[in-house]
């Protein structure tokens, strides 16, 4: 498990967790101006040894109207590790996304207080 950011890499993908960090971070939620990856929006990363990535995320709410936008610029952003060969996103709503999930950077960039607990 990933400290930072709290995302479970699995198989392959603990090899690459850096690249793939590094591409996950480049997925801008256009809402908020923050990283998906800051955000706790992405819950784990598989990689089998063909290439083939499974992503598990989840969005700030289930009706987000960016969800289609927020897939392409995942798969857009994978597609550019060339270790990657086929992407599957899985979205899931369980666990339920709240502001504990959130990075301290991102905390800082939405200017939540570091003490504030969600309910």
């Amino acid at each position: 498990m990933n400290e930072e950011f709290g995302i479970l890499f699995k198989n392959e993908a603990l090899k690459y967790e850096e690249e793939l960090l590094e591409q996950l971070t480049g997925v801008i939620d256009p809402e908020l101006g923050i990283d998906i990856a800051n955000l706790g929006l992405i819950y784990e990363v598989d990689m089998d040894e063909a290439g083939k990535v499974e992503v598990i995320m989840t969005l700030t709410t289930a009706g987000c109207p960016l969800a289609d936008f927020i897939d392409s610029d995942v798969r857009y952003q994978l597609a550019n590790f060339d270790k990657i060969t086929e992407i599957d996103i899985k979205v899931v709503f369980k666990p339920h996304w709240d502001l504990s999930r959130i990075s301290r950077f991102a905390r800082i960039a939405l200017g939540i207080p570091s003490d504030f607990i969600p309910n």
